[in-house]
């Protein structure tokens, strides 16, 4: 068993590069400019009895939406020979090889575009979204590189 987890790399990690995050930063600017105009549009148009609840609102759901986007653009999925870690901003978890039955690429469409993402689903539990690889572009060769090494790490962890 030594000799066939020496086949398989001691790890690798799969996060977006500079150009990813620098194209992601653009999205996200976009977003907070969008909400920067929705407070001044709720602070100019309603009463003031109700202008701080309606300014509040739109910061706190601004603020919850940019955590959001910073989590998941700061995020990494590490590829160990025990499983993948899945490291973010605020959470760090561990799957070990033995609970994951499949490796999807998936896609979300909203108003945005699509955007495609990778889960993985386990034997006992949840599919959880992998941090550190998703794209807006269709048939995007560094999203694609990134989906076959963990799809290639996978299958050699279960061959070995």
């Amino acid at each position: 068993m030594a000799s066939s987890i020496r086949a398989v790399p001691l790890q690798t990690r799969i996060q977006l590069d500079a150009d990813e995050r620098n194209r992601y930063s653009w999205r996200a600017g976009f977003v907070v400019l969008t909400f920067i105009g929705m407070s001044v549009a709720a602070g100019l148009t309603t009463p003031a009895a109700e202008r701080w609840w309606w300014i509040g609102g739109i910061v706190v759901f601004s603020c919850l939406v940019l955590l959001s986007m910073v989590n998941q653009a700061t995020g990494a999925t590490l590829l160990t020979p025990r499983g993948m870690e899945f490291r973010t901003v605020f959470s760090r978890r561990v799957v070990p090889w033995g609970e994951v039955v499949s490796v999807e690429k998936r896609y979300r469409t909203g108003r945005n575009g699509t955007w495609s993402y990778v889960r993985v689903r386990r034997a006992h539990g949840r599919a959880l979204t992998l941090p550190g690889i998703f794209t807006a572009r269709w048939n995007d060769p560094k999203f694609e590189a990134k989906l076959a090494a963990i799809r290639q790490y996978l299958a050699r962890v279960n061959n070995a």
